[in-house]
């Protein structure tokens, strides 16, 4: 529901904004965004003690030396209609419009054993090139075994599964037989 809301503040945004000025505004979006990672800070917004107008002023500070009108006009709205809360979706559903836009995409990929950053490079590169975009990748050790791409973005996820692979051998071999 959150991010349907987030969608219709885009479309006015993109409406009313350049290019630059949209990746202007998802930067100090995100950067909101992730004051609501800070428990204090949700105890605050969330507090039905603090007032729409004190809740908007903090916000409002923390916007305020960026200098973008539309940013501060928009904080104002949603802290009227009490939409604050969707501030993260908003952030999320910009970076998101962004990506697509620009063509670059950022994934990861999983094994349970160290890939070289080469690899990994080539991986990103080979990929992008499947996608016609840019696409940065990122390992993460876990512990899955073989190896696991994961693009969201663009929705694409791979993998290679050590048993899965095994057991196509084996079904291979017995058909052999």
């Amino acid at each position: 529901m959150e991010e349907l809301i987030a969608k219709r503040y885009l479309k006015a945004i993109k409406q009313r904004s350049s290019a630059q000025a949209i990746e202007d505004i998802a930067l100090i979006f995100s950067v909101l965004a992730k004051a609501f990672d800070n428990e204090k800070f949700n105890q605050i917004i969330n507090n039905p003690d603090v007032s729409r107008d004190q809740k908007s002023e903090i916000l409002l500070t923390a916007v305020k030396s960026a200098g973008y009108k539309d940013v501060e006009n928009l904080i104002k709205l949603l802290a009227q209609n009490n939409r604050i809360s969707i501030i993260p979706a908003i952030a999320e559903v910009m970076r998101k419009d962004i990506a697509q836009t620009k063509k670059i995409y950022n994934g990861i990929v999983y094994s349970d054993s160290t890939i070289d950053s080469k690899v990994i490079e080539d991986l990103g590169n080979g990929l992008g090139g499947r996608f016609d975009s840019k696409i940065s990748l990122e390992f993460v050790k876990n512990d899955f075994t073989g190896i696991k791409v994961d693009v969201e973005d663009l929705g694409v996820e791979i993998s290679f599964s050590k048993a899965r692979i095994n057991s196509q051998m084996i079904e291979h071999i017995i058909k052999a037989i």
